[in-house]
């Protein structure tokens, strides 16, 4: 049962920081959207809107929840979640050349994205029964093979910027957890010469050309390069203060593709400028650092854990997703969080903060 006294170790400014994003992405996303194949200049923003509802609601439910019970019962999860990928490669509905989503006939679920989440969750239980054993090179295997399955299965559908937000996700929570760094060093260095190869044969075309042309951007200019391009240009011509709301021309006249999901800070910087870009980025380092200063004062590590996980897996997506709409990021699709369009991993996100408030909420034991 919930007890209002944990209110008092609410973190109100972590919420208002989350809601202040999405009061950004709901400007953009209407600007980014004015035009779009509906006729209805307001579709894509009131979904979105309802979307943010909904999924605050969600992260009400989550709060809530004393989240001993999320350790309870991660086993559990973390086989549901094998389930829902499996499912994908099933049942999935094919979109783009990618298989990510179950139709649900009211909306379509991507478990990659909530996957993400499942497994800071259960990943966080499994290093907790590990605590302060790392003294081996080999302690931290059975961690990344705790990853491996969900992993592999999402890179198979195929979605490499989901797949590799895991690594990042696995390697914090290890060095949160007391794994030594020349341990985690090696991994990371033999996990880059050796997965490279072997990712490389794997790959769909259309991505082996999405590399490509981050090595090279002039490579396919009016093709694969295109996306990139019109990025550089939009954002590039918005100087410092920007274009003004629904005046970027690169959106509006619809030079850019993906503007309003993977490619919207392109759009926010267009049109709001340099200012606008860091007062965005201004307010995910707050997030951020929220969430690493509840990981700080966490009552037990698995609490910790779980903020560092949720931590790392956000930090890697905006920095992934901003990189590649400036040329220093290869293009992977990963969605900006709380900012790109499409309700998953809104949901997700929300998720995850959620759980970050709720270990933060009852960072003290009430006596009283």
């Amino acid at each position: 049962m919930f007890d209002k006294k944990y209110l008092r170790n609410f973190d109100f400014i972590m919420l208002a920081t989350v809601c202040a994003i999405m009061l950004i992405s709901l400007g953009i996303i209407s600007s980014a959207t004015i035009i779009n194949i509906t006729g209805d200049p307001n579709y894509f923003v009131r979904r979105q809107a309802v979307l943010f509802i909904i999924g605050f609601f969600v992260m009400l439910v989550v709060i809530t929840t004393d989240y001993t019970q999320f350790y309870r019962f991660a086993p559990h999860l973390y086989v549901l979640n094998l389930l829902l990928l499996g499912a994908v490669l099933v049942f999935g509905r094919d979109a783009g050349g990618a298989q990510r989503w179950i139709s649900l006939k009211v909306f379509d679920l991507q478990p990659s994205e909530f996957a993400k989440v499942i497994v800071i969750i259960s990943l966080a239980r499994h290093l907790v029964s590990r605590e302060g054993n790392f003294d081996s090179p080999f302690s931290p295997i059975p961690f990344f093979l705790h990853i491996a399955v969900p992993m592999a299965v999402i890179f198979l559908q195929p979605d490499l910027g989901t797949s590799l937000v895991f690594i990042v996700i696995v390697f914090g929570m290890l060095f949160m957890a007391g794994a030594r760094v020349r341990h985690l060093l090696f991994y990371a260095v033999s996990g880059i010469a050796v997965g490279l190869p072997l990712m490389w044969k794997v790959l769909k075309d259309y991505q082996k050309m999405r590399l490509l042309v981050f090595l090279n951007p002039e490579k396919d200019p009016m093709g694969f390069g295109w996306q990139l391009r019109q990025s550089m240009i939009a954002i590039g011509s918005g100087g410092l203060r920007g274009k003004g709301l629904f005046e970027g021309t690169q959106s509006q006249l619809e030079f850019l593709p993906a503007q309003h999901t993977d490619f919207i800070f392109s759009v926010l910087a267009e049109e709001l400028g340099f200012v606008g870009a860091v007062v965005l980025l201004l307010l995910f380092l707050l997030l951020i650092y929220r969430i690493v200063r509840t990981a700080a004062v966490a009552r037990d590590t698995f609490g910790s854990l779980v903020c560092i996980g949720v931590a790392s897996m956000l930090t890697f997506q905006v920095l992934v997703n901003i990189g590649m709409t400036v040329g220093i990021m290869p293009v992977t699709g990963l969605p900006l969080p709380f900012v790109s369009y499409g309700g998953n991993s809104l949901w997700a996100n929300m998720i995850a903060v959620g759980l970050v408030l709720n270990i933060g909420m009852r960072r003290h034991r009430l006596m009283f």
